[in-house]
């Protein structure tokens, strides 16, 4: 249980009186802290998602499936973060077409091509 004066300092910058008056700062207060409790795992969840999307894409130009190339590369015993892969496949693009080229002849199923969906021009013509 905080005193007064921490509830009050955690409630420093809400809106009206749930800065001011106790009794709703400690409810504004308390369920602030439950949210920064949450969100600090789902943060976790968003942040490798985010790498997850960046190594995929990154590994689509190169016409091989995300999971086959993370297969490839525990194959080959190459113990990369999907954190570090991202950032490689973000700014390194050549080190990640190596990346791409060791999982490919690791893992046989990353031989057949990938054949992205053609685009169909929907625009009505007169």
């Amino acid at each position: 249980m905080m005193n007064k004066k921490e509830i009050l300092k955690l409630a420093k910058g809400f809106r009206g009186r749930a800065k001011n008056c106790i009794r709703i700062a400690r409810e504004r207060v308390e369920k602030a802290l439950q949210y920064s409790y949450r969100d600090r795992r789902t943060k976790k969840r968003d942040m490798r998602s985010l790498w997850i999307q960046r190594i995929s894409a990154g590994t689509r130009q190169h016409n091989v499936h995300y999971g086959h190339f993370m297969h490839g590369l525990k194959k080959e015993n190459i113990q990369l973060n999907r954190k570090v892969l991202s950032e490689i496949s973000m700014h390194e693009p050549y080190s990640f077409k190596a990346l791409v080229d060791i999982s490919r002849e690791a893992f046989p199923g990353n031989r057949h091509i990938y054949h992205r969906p053609r685009k169909v021009d929907m625009s009505i013509t007169a």
